[in-house]
């Protein structure tokens, strides 16, 4: 058996997400944006709920494209409120529209995922977690983004949402230490932006 972070437990296409997804650095603005997103939506309920939907919210969400998103009216907000297929709450829908014109404002002033990273010192934090004891639901650099983000006009950008945004996004090393991924992650951390 794979030892892996215990809450992915055994659903493939959790156990997927957690081997090839969880962790790695993204370094593109745009996916920021969209993982930001989809961290939003997850308030309230458990990731695996939003990882099963994450392909009807792209395809909702006119492929998280933040400059067609910004262009929502009450029309295209109905429609995603109909749909199914996604997370049917109004104010995440409209935090969305909000959220890309945040997006939109923040990269007129520089560059989405510098500003992110910043929080960090532009790399990845390795963390050596034991166990699930050991993660904290939020911590200083999550306070901090979460407010910079606020003050941006952002919404859903809580410091325990953004906490757990920066560990999908590899901003900080969560893998515990006896997980398989680990020490990939880590090894990832020493790669360039572009590499």
């Amino acid at each position: 058996m794979i030892p892996r972070c215990p809450w992915c437990g055994d659903d493939p296409l959790y156990c997927a997400y957690h081997d090839r997804e969880w962790g790695v650095p993204e370094w593109d603005a745009r996916s920021l944006w969209e993982k930001l997103i989809l961290d939003g939506f997850q308030a309230g309920l458990s990731w695996i709920t939003i990882l099963k939907k994450r392909d009807n919210f792209r395809a909702a969400f006119e492929g998280f494209q933040p400059e067609a998103i910004a262009r929502w009216g009450e029309p295209q907000i109905l429609t995603a409120l109909a749909n199914p297929g996604i997370i049917r709450h109004r104010g995440k829908i409209e935090g969305t529209v909000k959220n890309a014109r945040a997006y939109l404002a923040l990269q007129e002033k520089g560059d989405f995922a510098a500003l992110l990273w910043d929080h960090v010192g532009g790399t990845p934090r390795q963390n050596r977690p034991a166990s699930g004891r050991d993660i904290p639901a939020e911590t200083p650099e999550s306070q901090a983004m979460s407010k910079m983000l606020k003050q941006a006009g952002f919404t859903f950008v809580g410091p325990t949402i953004v906490y757990a945004f920066m560990q999908a996004c590899g901003l900080v090393n969560d893998h515990l230490v006896t997980c398989h991924a680990h020490d990939r992650v880590t090894a990832l951390a020493s790669q360039s932006r572009q590499g």
